[in-house]
């Protein structure tokens, strides 16, 4: 394979093949956003019972009403019935709009404005027009404006992340090669893979179904960045040393191709079944994101491995300058740096492994310290869109009700019995009927007319019918939940709105924290196993990662609810920042033992230790800087979630880097020697000198390494 990519006439088919490629990934990736969905539905675990009544809504006569809240705040009731009258006028309208309803003391008055819910452009759209019409008057609000907001928000995500993750990765490869030509190479080598990573997804989710929405769009992005210019990073090293070594580049990379490959390869393999792994979750957008991250891992995986060594070796080793590698001078296999911090360790290696595990432990004590939970709609984000401001205003004068909290789904024969029961809940405000505060009867805003019928002038729907109600605490406190879980508790009754699609979601993140993550280390651990052929070296590494994983969430959540003024870990962080920095932990970890194991063969576990820390210091400490910044970049955006995810993966990646790989696994290694291989005879049988059995004599390689 190596001569077929980097050989004097495969360099230029590798390189015409990839742009074709590029060509036409460039136009289909540039059609992702058209597929993405980015309504709360799409965030919805299947079979849940709010998913099930959002399905009902569509299906039902007056189609999925999502209202929107128009709160005006001190002024005139005649105004605001002026503005009802455009209102009913914009498209997307799919009811009658209430008439203004005043707030006791008429400082407030509230317009209920039902819109169109089978199409989010559509509502966001006619969110946009009301917008026009109120100016700064009022503010739109209840689900159709969350909904709009949200969506708005990750649609600028792709392109913000985009200039913020190129800006960070030229930076990081400026300083790493400190040459003026060479990091444009891997640059664009990731940024075709990012290309083609986004036409794959597009094609899948355009023909196979796969839920891809804006979060996952910008996980993609920052992932194929960081995690492309890390394996070009691992490769140029390789190369580097190679040209030392051989005269010719082709031959130089053709040999730096079959040492850095099965690294490569295997730590691609770690991210993405660990990616895959998200296949078994509930909520759709978590499992989406698996396959979506997973198809980006393969497209850098290829791109590193076959486009950044063509490109490498169709430019002249003077690319390297003004650190050109010389043919037949000293290899630079090593980091003086790193060299002596390896023989620190090395005095004693048992203490300072011990040290360091309790170190770790205790910052990991600090997650009973954290604070781990559902974000409320406020503070979701870290500035506040118009939609919260408005629920601000709802709330103080109109009670924390809201428009769509509620919609109970019944059998056609019983809806009078669950009507009452619905209406006899403590929690409940209306179902149906006007309820206190004068808040409009129906979900399409009209005063209800049929008030005193038990299901509230209930629309069937498949044999069963729509009970549209409102409950009295706002639909993302702890009360609104618990009263969606008694309501739950009324034989036949399906119950959604957007409290339950809270609490469903909440629900589904905990049960997926649950399943996947056993399912993780699982699969990580027997890839592992393969890799190494040896027991006791995958169980150590496993064991790193988790307790250097177990500390970065606990300090980042102190940091979240200390520092930041964020009211909480959201319940989906845990999960997605366990994938990556398991899966990428690990990926660093792999890079360091298996250049171990291949120098055991010939040194013994305890010099291989000391040789593999020192050749794969550098390149790895800059590899963990450079994910580590590409994920902070996710703090750019106005999501809570989206910026405690990023600042959670980016500070477990440099613990991970610069303690759990340089300090933790190599005293390990050191301790633990020859055993770290077991059951491997080949390698647990080692010389009294420490030496390996397998190479007695040492090859040229060796010798050159050793004198680098």
């Amino acid at each position: 394979m190596s001569a077929a990519v980097c050989g004097r006439r495969g360099k230029w088919v590798v390189l015409v093949i990839w742009l074709l490629l590029a060509a036409g990934a460039g136009m289909l990736g540039g059609r992702l956003e058209e597929v993405q969905s980015n309504d709360p539905a799409s965030f919805l675990p299947d079979g849940a019972e709010s998913t099930v009544v959002q399905e009902a809504q569509r299906r039902s006569a007056a189609g999925n009403q999502v209202p929107a809240i128009v709160v005006y705040q001190g002024r005139p009731v005649a105004e605001a019935a002026a503005d009802a009258e455009r209102f009913a006028e914009v498209e997307g309208v799919a009811g009658r709009v209430s008439p203004p309803v005043p707030a006791p003391g008429a400082e407030a008055v509230q317009v209920v404005v039902p819109l169109d819910g089978s199409d989010y452009g559509a509502l966001t759209a006619a969110v946009d027009r009301i917008r026009e019409i109120t100016g700064d008057r009022a503010y739109v609000t209840g689900p159709a404006g969350q909904s709009a907001d949200t969506i708005e928000v990750f649609g600028s995500i792709d392109a913000t992340l985009l200039a913020a993750t190129s800006a960070v990765v030229v930076l990081v490869l400026l300083l790493t090669y400190r040459s003026p030509l060479l990091w444009l190479i891997p640059f664009l080598s990731a940024g075709v893979a990012l290309a083609c990573s986004r036409a794959g997804n597009y094609l899948l989710a355009e023909y196979a179904g796969l839920t891809v929405n804006g979060q996952s769009g910008g996980i993609l992005l920052v992932l194929v960045f960081g995690i492309a210019t890390d394996y070009a990073l691992l490769l140029v090293a390789r190369y580097r040393e190679e040209l030392a070594l051989h005269e010719d580049r082709h031959e130089a990379m053709a040999s730096a191709l079959r040492r850095a490959t099965p690294a490569i390869a295997a730590s691609a393999a770690t991210v993405a079944a660990g990616l895959c792994c998200l296949l078994v979750a509930e909520q759709n957008a978590t499992r989406g994101l698996g396959p979506v991250c997973a198809v980006g891992v393969a497209c850098a995986l290829a791109a590193m491995l076959t486009l950044l060594p063509a490109l490498l070796v169709i430019v002249p080793r003077g690319v390297f300058w003004p650190r050109v590698p010389v043919y037949g001078g000293a290899a630079e296999t090593g980091s003086r740096l790193w060299d002596r911090i390896g023989r620190v360790i090395a005095r004693r290696p048992r203490i300072t492994w011990l040290g360091t595990a309790a170190a770790l432990g205790g910052l990991a004590l600090t997650l009973t310290a954290a604070t781990v939970g559902p974000l409320a709609d406020a503070d979701a984000y870290r500035a506040e869109p118009e939609s919260v401001r408005g629920a601000q205003v709802l709330d103080r004068y109109f009670g924390t009700g809201q428009e769509g909290s509620l919609v109970v789904l019944a059998p056609e024969g019983e809806a009078e019995r669950i009507a009452a029961a619905v209406a006899a809940d403590p929690g409940v405000e209306r179902i149906g009927d006007r309820g206190a505060g004068g808040r409009p009867g129906g979900a399409d805003g009209r005063p209800d007319d049929a008030g005193e019928r038990p299901d509230g002038g209930a629309q069937a729907v498949d044999g069963r019918v729509l009970l549209r109600g409102t409950l009295k605490d706002a639909p993302d406190s702890r009360a609104a939940y618990e009263t969606v879980e008694r309501l739950r508790e009324i034989p036949g009754a399906t119950v959604g709105g957007t409290a339950a699609v809270n609490l469903d979601g909440t629900l589904a993140s905990e049960r997926d924290l649950r399943v996947v993550v056993p399912l993780i280390l699982g699969v990580i651990l027997v890839i592992l196993v393969v890799l190494l052929r040896a027991l006791v070296a995958p169980l150590l590494l496993m064991a790193t990662v988790v307790l250097s994983f177990a500390a970065a969430l606990g300090v980042s959540g102190l940091i979240f609810t200390e520092l930041f003024g964020f009211a909480a870990v959201d319940t989906g962080v845990p999960l997605l920042a366990f994938v990556f920095l398991v899966a990428v932990g690990v990926d660093y970890n792999i890079f360091l033992i298996t250049r171990v194991r291949e120098e055991a063969a010939v040194r013994g576990t305890r010099e291989a230790a000391l040789v593999g820390l020192s050749a794969t210091g550098g390149v790895i400490t800059s590899a963990g800087v450079v994910l580590a910044a590409t994920f902070a970049v996710l703090g750019v955006l106005p999501l809570v979630v989206l910026a405690e995810l990023g600042f959670v993966v980016a500070f477990g990646v440099l613990l991970d880097t610069f303690v759990v790989r340089s300090v933790l696994l190599t005293a390990l290694t050191l301790d633990v020697g020859r055993w770290m291989w077991w059951p491997d005879r080949r390698l647990t049988r080692e010389r009294a000198d420490g030496s390996g059995g397998v190479a007695v004599a040492e090859t040229a390689r060796s010798a050159a390494v050793r004198r680098g």
